[in-house]
Order: C-alpha cells, then sequence, then structure tokens
C-alpha cells in the first residue's frame, strides 16, 4: 500500500476514533477503509464519490488531503502535525456520512462505484464479450480455509464484535474508559464554582492535574486526541492555578468549563453542536501552552 493511501486511511481511522460510533457505523468505516484501500487509483475513486450526494461532503475534504500529498513538496518534518489537523478536518464531514448511510446502503455505493470503475476502464482492458467478463477462478476448487482468509474488514470486525468475550482485556478497557473519563468531570466542575467564590483548596487543584493528566494520556494511547488534548488544557490550566502563575478570573473559569463540556459531548455522542466551546477552549489551550509552571 502505498504512502498517500495509507495517510488517507489511517487519518479517517483517527477521525473515527473521535466519534462514539455504533456497531453498524463502525462497520460501514471498514466498509470505506476496505474501498479505499483496494482502490486502484484513489484520485478518481475520489472524484466519483464527490458525485454521491452522502459521500460528497468527505469526499471534498478527502480530495483535499489527496492533494496535499500529492504536490511532491511535503514537510516531513511537520507532517505529523498536519496528519493531527486533517484528521480533525475529518471528524465532522466523516460523522455526517455516518448519519446519511448503513452498512447496507454504503454497500450499495460502494458496489456502484467499483461498476463505474470497471465500466470506464473495459474499452481498454477488456474488449472481449460481456460474458467473457467475469473473473477465470473455479470457486468449487477452493477449501475453507482459503474462503476464510479473503473474508472482508467489515466481516472480521463484524465478527469480533458479536464473538468477542467481554472479558477480553481489550473490551474491558473500553467499557470502562467512558465511566473512567466522566468520573471526575463533575467533581471538576464543582471546582471551579469553587474557584469562583475563592472558597478552593490548594490541594484539590494538584489532585485533579494528576487524574486529568492521567486521563488525557489514556486517551492519546486509543487515538481521542481532542479529548486528550482538552485533558491536557485543564491539567495544565490547574496547574497554572496552584502557582498563581494564571489567575482565575470568569474567563478562565468558563474556558475550563468549556474543555469539560467538549469532554462530555464527544465520549458521551451529544447530537449538539459544540463549535463555540470546542472554539473556546482550543484558544484557551493555545494561550496557556507556553506560560511555564513555576518551580
Amino acid at each position: 500500500m502505498n504512502l498517500t493511501k495509507l495517510y488517507i486511511i489511517q487519518s479517517i481511522t483517527a477521525a473515527s476514533n473521535n466519534l462514539r460510533l455504533s456497531t453498524q457505523k463502525i462497520e460501514v468505516v471498514a466498509l470505506l477503509r476496505e474501498f479505499l484501500g483496494k482502490s486502484e487509483n484513489l484520485d478518481e475513486d475520489i472524484r466519483r464519490m464527490k458525485k454521491i450526494t452522502e459521500l460528497s461532503t468527505l469526499a471534498i475534504r478527502l480530495n483535499e488531503v489527496y492533494t496535499f500529498l500529492s504536490r511532491g513538496n511535503v514537510d516531513f518534518f511537520k507532517i505529523s502535525d498536519k496528519f493531527k489537523e486533517h484528521s480533525q478536518y475529518l471528524i465532522k464531514d466523516l460523522n455526517h456520512m455516518l448519519d446519511m448511510v448503513n452498512p447496507a446502503t454504503f454497500k450499495q455505493t460502494i458496489e456502484k462505484l467499483n461498476e463505474e470503475a470497471k465500466s470506464a476502464e473495459l474499452p481498454v482492458q477488456m474488449p472481449e464479450p460481456a460474458k467473457d467478463n467475469s473473473i477465470p477462478v473455479d470457486l468449487s476448487k477452493r477449501d475453507n480455509e482459503t474462503v476464510t482468509f479473503e473474508k472482508s474488514e467489515s466481516e472480521r470486525i463484524k465478527e469480533k464484535i458479536i464473538l468477542d468475550d467481554e472479558s477480553d482485556e481489550e473490551d474491558m478497557f473500553f467499557q470502562n474508559f467512558e465511566a473512567a473519563i466522566l468520573k471526575p468531570i463533575k467533581e471538576i466542575d464543582n471546582l471551579l464554582k469553587k474557584l469562583a467564590n475563592d472558597e478552593f483548596d490548594f490541594g484539590d487543584l494538584s489532585t485533579y492535574a494528576k487524574i486529568m493528566s492521567k486521563n488525557g494520556e489514556m486517551s492519546a494511547k486509543v487515538g481521542f486526541d481532542i479529548i486528550a488534548g482538552m485533558h491536557k488544557t485543564i491539567s495544565h490550566a490547574l496547574l497554572l492555578i496552584k502557582s498563581r502563575a494564571l489567575m482565575p478570573g470568569k474567563e478562565v473559569i468558563e474556558a475550563v468549563r468549556a474543555c469539560l463540556i467538549v469532554i462530555v459531548a464527544v465520549v458521551r455522542g451529544k447530537e449538539v453542536d459544540i463549535t463555540n466551546y470546542l472554539n473556546r477552549a482550543e484558544d484557551f489551550g493555545k494561550k496557556i501552552q507556553n506560560i511555564r509552571i513555576p518551580s
């Protein structure tokens, strides 16, 4: 798989990790990744996707990423930052697409795209009559083992969801992830109220800063970059307030609270517009990221 294709597929994976997906939406993401992974002409397939209503918005964004990668002047020293930027841009458009399709309708769409691709290649690659267009493979000679290895990625994911033991360590981690992330939120919200009334305990600031730092690291490990960033901002802000390098005025408190709101909305998959909260939280994070905590 070439680097351009791998970059785009991984950026879709990173974007999907920032969404709370149902089993059906997980399958659609797997089908999308499978389609792009098998594409023999990625540029042309993305162009075809732009003509389909359900895929058009996402395809436009993917085309922007493809154009960036194909210009030939990619700065590999900054590629990690660009990857995060592209992945975050994809979140909204990917979510929009997932709300418009299901596995069945998406499979039909993919079949339509594949048929269009074959039709475009037919005059050059397959001049024989239509009756001879089938791939000359005798399926009767395949054994069961061979068929098993040819299962699609979507089928493997579906079977894993259905058959995997809930006691599996990885599954248990994801089951407990939401509870662990949400547990300190209300307590920190109460702490912010105390900060506003100057009734807080300095020890609480250190305690919750450590909790948010730990939960941020856990979020980053599973690819939840937005949530991880919100945790990092809150942790840093609490330590700055404790050291008196940052005064807990109304603007600061509301900015930290915006971070909390973004975390809850993303983890719980709330169908509300959090753009204003996200912008405020990110702007606040940028403002304080270079403020050092006094030793």
